[in-house]
């Protein structure tokens, strides 16, 4: 098998042991291309973000960095602009074949709610060697809002692959043509590129800002807060915005995406060269995101934007971003919104589902 390993292959290392869930798996947590980690029960506030480096333990860098420790068994507040290390209910024994990248969570992303993977030995954040074994940790600093979390939260994901399967941009190419991959031209340039929507169909409303003085987040409260008290809206008549030093803002993508069965993809953010701001935390795309045959009819990419150190004129149709794709080692048994509580099939502009629908 090459590819990205489906949400039945997941299943069958869950069972063999290459997966170690303390407690076991629950439903729900195996998704078409990935599985969702869950958080344990302690959280380690830290100086500063590190990694292990090679031939050391997270648990030793603790050590170093560990401020003081905090029960989450009630839940408990991480809050904004601290940096935590939370050991993981997850651990993995892969085969030597096998590698694994790990990403947020689409609603943790859109939380501006920065969550990494660290691995014992790890000189990369959520990139995991071929056939490590040991214990996952999730590094976590909350960005524009403080959050409340308890055990099992499942902030970030992790999908695992066997060997090379990114599509070249001719393959990309062909794969347009046979079946489209967003709605209009393809720009294809070392993956499938993506630009901004400043000029909806509809009103002026283009985004959102994060307020910077908010209330805490509870995690498990879904469609539970007022948009308004921690968003501000953007609006724009002209197709363009001026983003702020240090602000977070929500965006769309002016394209339709279409991820099919047997493909699966992750947003990268664009060159720094083209502005001084980065796109999207969270970046897996499941095969059936977006596609017909799983009630998709094309759904737009949602952007994660911060603005670094200069305020910056973003335009409508500046391309931001792209997504590069790889082949599914098998086609999943599951597939993103077909059957399964898959918040953002058929999405345009949208906060995280813990908002109330705008």
């Amino acid at each position: 098998m090459t590819g990205v390993l489906p949400s039945q292959a997941i299943e069958n290392m869950l069972t063999s042991g290459e997966i170690i869930a303390e407690p076991p798996a629950i439903e729900g947590q195996v998704q078409p291309a990935s599985l969702d980690l869950r958080l344990g029960h302690v959280a380690y506030r830290v100086r500063a973000s590190f990694l292990a480096g090679q031939g050391r333990s997270v648990a030793d860098r603790l050590q170093e960095f560990e401020m003081h420790q905090i029960d989450l068994t009630d839940g408990a507040v991480l809050e904004k602009g601290c940096v935590y290390v939370v050991p993981l209910m997850e651990s993995l024994a892969l085969p030597q074949d096998v590698q694994a990248v790990a990403n947020a969570k689409s609603s943790t992303g859109r939380l501006d709610l920065l969550t990494r993977a660290i691995t014992d030995g790890g000189t990369e954040f959520d990139r995991i060697q071929p056939g490590y074994h040991g214990p996952l940790y999730a590094e976590i600093c909350p960005r524009s809002f403080s959050v409340l979390v308890r055990p099992g939260m499942r902030l970030n994901q992790i999908r695992f692959r066997q060997g090379q399967s990114i599509l070249s941009d001719h393959d990309l190419m062909v794969l347009h043509e046979r079946a489209p991959l967003v709605d209009g031209e393809a720009v294809i340039d070392d993956g499938l590129g993506f630009s901004v929507d400043l000029k909806p169909a509809k009103g002026t409303l283009v985004g959102y800002r994060a307020k910077p003085h908010t209330g805490v987040i509870d995690l498990d409260n879904i469609g539970h807060y007022d948009p308004a008290e921690y968003w501000e809206e953007l609006h724009s008549s002209d197709g363009k915005i001026i983003l702020d030093p240090g602000a977070f803002y929500i965006l769309v993508s002016r394209e339709a995406v279409h991820i099919p069965p047997a493909y699966a993809a992750e947003m990268a953010p664009f060159l720094a060269m083209v502005g001084e701001f980065r796109v999207h935390y969270a970046g897996f795309f499941d095969p059936g995101f977006g596609h017909d045959a799983a009630g998709g009819s094309g759904s737009r990419g949602v952007l994660e934007v911060r603005c670094h150190e200069a305020p910056f004129v973003l335009e409508h149709g500046q391309v931001v971003g792209r997504l590069v794709y790889e082949r599914m080692a098998d086609v999943p048994d599951q597939l993103y919104g077909a059957g399964i509580a898959s918040n953002y099939q058929g999405q345009g502009l949208k906060l995280s589902k813990h908002f109330k629908s705008v």
